[in-house]
């Protein structure tokens, strides 16, 4: 029995639920999500304005495994659409900028030349000095942009320079000199 797919998830007030041909819509203030169900997950609402998730064969472990997760990307659209999701981005190093231009991210990484970065739909950025605020409804598309535009330059345990997380710590090496 999943700990997390047998909890219900709380609809709240102004959120539209809408369950139909193997796909769960959730709309909401601040937009409209869509996934697709596999055969196995049911998910149905109750009385008490709730969604319950379920799956149609409690002892396959495969089935099982599905239980869980589409609880959970479910209860996060549902999150989304109401309060949304939000990625903090802190770029560090000498001559290193970075600015938003409508749908574009224009980063300054100690390249020859500026990255230039897309910003796909349903995705919008703030950049307030060093840091870099990505904002969507979407958790996963926040996630991987967040992702993506710390691979162009990771933070390296020197001088401790790059493109980190807000709240990620990395680990500070000695050089050469204090080697001796």
């Amino acid at each position: 029995m999943s700990r997390l797919g047998k909890l219900p998830i709380k609809i709240p007030a102004g959120t539209q639920v809408n369950i139909d041909k193997g796909f769960i819509t959730v709309k909401g203030p601040k937009g409209e999500l869509k996934q697709e169900l596999i055969k196995a997950v049911k998910v149905e609402m109750n009385d008490n304005n709730e969604l319950i998730v379920s799956i149609n064969n409690p002892e396959d472990k495969k089935e099982r495994s599905f239980w869980g997760l589409f609880r959970a990307l479910v209860n996060n659209m549902v999150i989304g659409v109401n309060d949304g999701y939000q990625k903090k981005l802190e770029i560090k190093g000498v001559g290193y900028k970075v600015a938003v231009n409508g749908n574009k991210i224009n980063l300054n990484l100690g390249f020859s030349h500026p990255v230039e970065f897309p910003l796909p739909d349903g995705v919008s950025a703030v950049a307030e000095g060093n840091f870099l605020t990505i904002i969507g409804i979407d958790k996963q598309l926040v996630g991987e942009l967040a992702a993506q535009i710390r691979k162009l330059r990771k933070p390296e345990p020197y001088k401790g320079k790059g493109i980190r997380y807000i709240d990620e710590v990395v680990r500070r090496k000695a050089g050469k000199a204090a080697a001796k």
